[in-house]
C-alpha cells in the first residue's frame, strides 16, 4: 500500500465548521443515553493499549471508562479523541480535565481525519456512524489511520427489519433535525462487515434502545494485514 497523509487541515476544518447544534450539545449528557451504554463501553474500553482513537467523542461518555481501564491495567496507553462539534467538544474536554484523564482532543470529522496513516492501534466508535455525514469515507478513514492487525470496536444503532424500519424511514427527517443530525434508516452493520479492509472478529446484536432509536450492534473489525486499501 502506497503511503498518504491525512486530509489538508483546511478540508478537515471545513467539515467540522459545518457541524454545530449547541442546544443537543446542551442536552445530551441528560439523555438516559449514557447509563443504557455503559456496559457496553466496558467492551469498547477492554485491554486497551498502545495508541487509541475515541471517533466522535461527544461530550466524552467513553472517558470515565477508559480512565478505569487504564488505572486498572498494566499496559501503556495513548488516548486521543476527535469530535467536530464545538459544543460538544468543550465538554468533552471539561470531562477530561474534571476526570484528570490525559486525552489529546481535536477539532476534526470522521471523513478527514487529521493523522497519519498507520497511526492507531484501536479505533472507539460510540453511538456515531448514525450521524456521519458521508460513513463510507469515514469509514475508508478508519481503516486508514488503523495498523495493519489493529481493532475498530464499534456500538451502534441500525435500521430495524420489517414495520419498524418503514417507521424509521418515515420518523427520520423529524428525528435527524432534533437528534442533532442523527440518522434512524443507516445499514451500518451491512457497510462494516462488508469492507475489504476488515476481517470480523465478532458481532452481536443486543436487547437495547427505545424505538425509534433500535435495534443496537455491537463488535470489533480487525484491519487485514495484506489487503491493499481501496483509494477513490
Amino acid at each position: 500500500m502506497s503511503e498518504s497523509q491525512p486530509p489538508s487541515p483546511t478540508e478537515s476544518q471545513r467539515r467540522s465548521n459545518e457541524i454545530s447544534h449547541p442546544v443537543f450539545a446542551a442536552l445530551y449528557d441528560r439523555l438516559p443515553g449514557d447509563q443504557m451504554l455503559e456496559p457496553h463501553h466496558e467492551y469498547l474500553a477492554a485491554d486497551l493499549s498502545g495508541r487509541v482513537l475515541d471517533l466522535g467523542a461527544g461530550t466524552g461518555a467513553l472517558f470515565p471508562t477508559v480512565l478505569e481501564a487504564v488505572e486498572g491495567g498494566t499496559r501503556e496507553l495513548e488516548y486521543h479523541a476527535v469530535e467536530p462539534d464545538p459544543h460538544m467538544r468543550r465538554r468533552a474536554e471539561r470531562r477530561a480535565a474534571d476526570l484528570g484523564l490525559a486525552v489529546d482532543v481535536r477539532d476534526g470529522c470522521a471523513e478527514a481525519l487529521p493523522y497519519p496513516d498507520d497511526a492507531f492501534e484501536y479505533v472507539l466508535a460510540s453511538v456515531v456512524f448514525c450521524t456521519i455525514e458521508d460513513p463510507d469515507a469515514a469509514l475508508e478513514e478508519v481503516a486508514r489511520v488503523l495498523k495493519p492487525g489493529g481493532e475498530f470496536r464499534f456500538v451502534e444503532h441500525v435500521h430495524a427489519d420489517g414495520w419498524r424500519a418503514t417507521a424509521q424511514d418515515v420518523l427520520n427527517p423529524l428525528w435527524e433535525r432534533a437528534a442533532g443530525g442523527c440518522q434512524l434508516n443507516r445499514e451500518t452493520l451491512e457497510r462494516f462487515v462488508g469492507h475489504e479492509a476488515f476481517d470480523v472478529l465478532e458481532v452481536e446484536r443486543l436487547s437495547l434502545g427505545v424505538f425509534p432509536a433500535t435495534p443496537f450492534v455491537r463488535g470489533r473489525l480487525q484491519r487485514r494485514r495484506s489487503e491493499p486499501l481501496s483509494r477513490s
